[in-house]
Protein backbone atom coordinates (compact mmCIF):
# COMPACT_ATOMS: atom_id res chain seq x y z
CA UNK A 1 0.00 0.00 0.00
CA UNK A 2 1.28 3.32 -1.08
CA UNK A 3 2.11 5.89 1.57
CA UNK A 4 -0.96 8.14 0.15
CA UNK A 5 -3.17 5.63 0.93
CA UNK A 6 -1.95 4.81 4.19
CA UNK A 7 -3.14 8.72 5.10
CA UNK A 8 -7.29 9.02 6.02
CA UNK A 9 -6.55 12.21 4.27
CA UNK A 10 -8.38 12.40 1.52
CA UNK A 11 -6.78 15.32 -1.72
CA UNK A 12 -7.02 17.74 -2.39
CA UNK A 13 -7.90 18.97 1.46
CA UNK A 14 -8.62 22.10 3.25
CA UNK A 15 -5.91 21.89 5.65
CA UNK A 16 -5.43 23.74 9.15
CA UNK A 17 -1.49 24.20 10.41
CA UNK A 18 -1.42 26.21 13.32
CA UNK A 19 1.89 27.22 14.30
CA UNK A 20 2.98 28.83 17.66
CA UNK A 21 5.66 31.35 18.32
CA UNK A 22 6.73 34.78 20.46
CA UNK A 23 4.64 37.66 19.89
CA UNK A 24 7.01 39.15 17.39
CA UNK A 25 6.59 40.49 13.87
CA UNK A 26 9.59 38.13 12.67
CA UNK A 27 7.83 35.29 13.88
CA UNK A 28 4.84 35.92 11.36
CA UNK A 29 7.13 37.48 8.70
CA UNK A 30 8.69 33.67 8.97
CA UNK A 31 5.46 31.74 8.99
CA UNK A 32 4.35 33.13 6.10
CA UNK A 33 7.14 33.25 4.28
CA UNK A 34 7.72 28.82 4.62
CA UNK A 35 3.76 28.90 4.16
CA UNK A 36 4.21 30.87 0.56
CA UNK A 37 6.89 28.68 -0.96
CA UNK A 38 5.01 25.78 -0.61
CA UNK A 39 1.26 27.13 -1.02
CA UNK A 40 1.62 30.39 -2.75
CA UNK A 41 -0.68 33.11 -1.48
CA UNK A 42 -3.85 30.47 -1.21
CA UNK A 43 -4.09 30.44 2.08
CA UNK A 44 -6.56 31.83 5.19
CA UNK A 45 -5.28 33.06 8.44
CA UNK A 46 -6.14 33.63 11.93
CA UNK A 47 -4.20 35.03 14.54
CA UNK A 48 -4.71 34.52 18.66
CA UNK A 49 -2.13 36.14 20.96
CA UNK A 50 -1.78 34.90 24.54
CA UNK A 51 -3.20 36.56 27.91
CA UNK A 52 0.16 38.43 28.41
CA UNK A 53 0.26 39.06 24.89
CA UNK A 54 4.35 37.46 24.99
CA UNK A 55 3.15 34.69 22.47
CA UNK A 56 0.75 34.42 19.41
CA UNK A 57 -1.14 31.62 17.59
CA UNK A 58 -1.17 31.48 13.99
CA UNK A 59 -4.10 29.20 12.37
CA UNK A 60 -3.39 28.93 8.52
CA UNK A 61 -5.65 27.01 6.24
CA UNK A 62 -3.75 25.52 3.20
CA UNK A 63 -5.45 23.43 -0.41
CA UNK A 64 -2.83 20.90 0.32
CA UNK A 65 -2.55 18.71 -2.56
CA UNK A 66 -0.31 16.29 -0.69
CA UNK A 67 0.73 14.38 2.41
CA UNK A 68 4.06 14.85 1.16
CA UNK A 69 3.30 18.46 0.45
CA UNK A 70 1.95 18.51 4.01
CA UNK A 71 4.77 16.87 5.83
CA UNK A 72 7.69 19.16 3.99
CA UNK A 73 5.66 22.42 5.50
CA UNK A 74 5.65 20.92 9.27
CA UNK A 75 9.31 19.56 8.48
CA UNK A 76 10.15 23.22 7.68
CA UNK A 77 8.23 24.78 9.94
CA UNK A 78 9.53 22.93 13.14
CA UNK A 79 13.07 23.42 12.18
CA UNK A 80 12.70 27.26 12.25
CA UNK A 81 14.36 29.05 15.22
CA UNK A 82 11.38 31.60 15.73
CA UNK A 83 8.56 28.24 15.86
CA UNK A 84 8.02 27.35 19.31
CA UNK A 85 5.02 24.30 17.98
CA UNK A 86 3.47 23.34 15.33
CA UNK A 87 -0.06 21.22 15.31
Amino acid sequence: MSAERESLLEFPSDIPIKIFGRNEPEFRRAVLAIIEQHYGAAYAIAEQQSKQGSYASLTITVRAESRAQIDAVYRELTAHELVLMTL
